[in-house]
């Protein structure tokens, strides 16, 4: 099983991207999501560390939100107790798909986290500044201020890039992003 690691600036397009591979996808934020809206085990730790903030089921967006804003150690609160969760459903999702070619990781916190082993492909997802800040703006919980905390534990975007096996040019277009998922496939399936 081939794993691809799609990394990227936030907003850059990485769901869009995965979602366009055409293989088996696991997207961490969706997963978070289901956790917010479906876990009660993640609320009552999540609200035993910030009981100010999280304070009814299911967990809202913007309760969180608030919580990050308020301060920097509240979002790594947050990691600790949600990634545990992620890192045994990924682990499920890579069981589940273990027959599949190829799967696709759409986890945010990849490489911050060590959720991927050196055999694993990573894909840049590069786009304008401009296009991304448009595409942000587009999103229904969009907050400037939890973008900011989220890029300081992030890794930089150059890292990122530097440390990726390809680059797929994000033009916000079908077009420009087919084209870059069948150059790499190409590759990959050699």
């Amino acid at each position: 099983m081939i794993k691809i690691g799609i990394l990227g600036a936030i907003g850059s397009g990485k769901s869009y991207v995965a979602r366009n591979f055409g293989y088996p996808v696991f997207n961490a934020d969706d997963e978070v999501s289901k956790l917010y809206k479906k876990d009660k085990k993640i609320f009552y730790k999540l609200k035993k560390k910030l009981p100010k903030y999280i304070c009814s089921f299911p967990i809202n967006k913007n309760q969180v939100s608030k919580a990050i804003i308020a301060n920097k150690s509240n979002l790594k609160k947050i990691i600790k107790v949600v990634h545990q969760e992620i890192r045994k459903k990924l682990k499920l999702f890579i069981k589940k798909n273990k027959e599949k070619k190829i799967i696709i990781l759409d986890i945010p916190l990849l490489l911050e986290n060590k959720m991927n082993n050196k055999k694993d492909i990573l894909v840049f997802v590069d786009s304008k500044r401009t296009d991304i800040l448009r595409n942000l703006k587009k999103r229904k919980n969009y907050n400037s201020q939890t973008l900011k905390k989220f890029k300081k534990i992030q890794f930089s975007v150059n890292y990122k890039k530097k440390v990726s096996h390809y680059i797929i040019k994000n033009e916000f277009t079908k077009k420009s992003v087919i084209f870059g998922i069948n150059k790499i496939l190409k590759k990959i399936n050699k």
